[in-house]
């Protein structure tokens, strides 16, 4: 078992306070500019994609956003 941290109320020294450096949560989640389309899949790809972002706790029409994101990034300057 770990040992217990002893708290004391001694004087800390020289102790420098400095500005919140770290961003707001919101401004941690990156939002992407989408646009909505409608696309017929087959339902052997979907339920693959559906098993897949279920094992890695995600949602599957984000997987299928960013396989096209890199798809399309592959061969953008061709």
């Amino acid at each position: 078992m770990m040992n217990k941290i002893k708290y004391t109320d001694e004087p800390l020294g020289d102790v420098q306070i400095i500005k919140d450096f770290l961003p707001p949560p919101e401004d941690l989640v990156l939002k992407e500019e989408t646009v909505k389309v409608t696309l017929s899949l087959s339902k052997s790809s979907v339920a693959f994609f559906k098993r897949k972002a279920k094992a890695g706790n995600t949602q599957y029409q984000k997987m299928i956003r960013h396989l096209l994101d890199v798809y399309s990034r592959q061969f953008q300057s061709r």
